[in-house]
């Protein structure tokens, strides 16, 4: 009884061991997602972007999470734009790029749904701060 009690106990361990070794190995075969990126507007301010983003209107054409009344359905819902990969389908998502599509997207892709607003460098790294903020 003793004989068969120490085999049963080393099948034991050795399938514990096994699986063991098998959990910690898919563990470490599995794929990890990190976060979008964690961008930072040199100059802005993400506190003043929700209400800049509601004083130029911008809630009219965009739903914009934190912002009262900003859910227009003209343009994209700015939600998670610190995780998108693009601007407006063709600009790598920089801050510089945010900042320079929020100023002037006509220039960027002329006749886009998009109108320049007329707002000022500050005013737009403000607001790209914010944006960055949405997760």
């Amino acid at each position: 009884m003793i004989k068969h009690s120490a085999k049963m106990l080393r099948n034991c361990i050795r399938h514990v061991t096994y699986v063991i070794v098998v959990l910690t190995t898919s563990a470490m075969m599995m794929p990890t997602f990190a976060a979008g990126p964690t961008w930072t507007v040199m100059g802005g301010d993400a506190n003043r972007g929700p209400r800049l983003i509601k004083a130029f209107g911008c809630g009219g054409c965009h739903t914009v999470p934190g912002v009262k009344d900003a859910r227009g359905n003209v343009g994209p819902p700015l939600s998670r734009m610190g995780e998108r990969t693009y601007i407006a389908g063709m600009l790598r998502n920089t801050p510089s790029n945010m900042v320079r599509w929020i100023r002037d997207p006509q220039g960027v892709v002329p006749g886009n749904a998009m109108p320049n607003m007329g707002v000022s460098d500050a005013d737009a790294r403000d607001i790209a701060a914010y944006l960055y903020t949405l997760h």
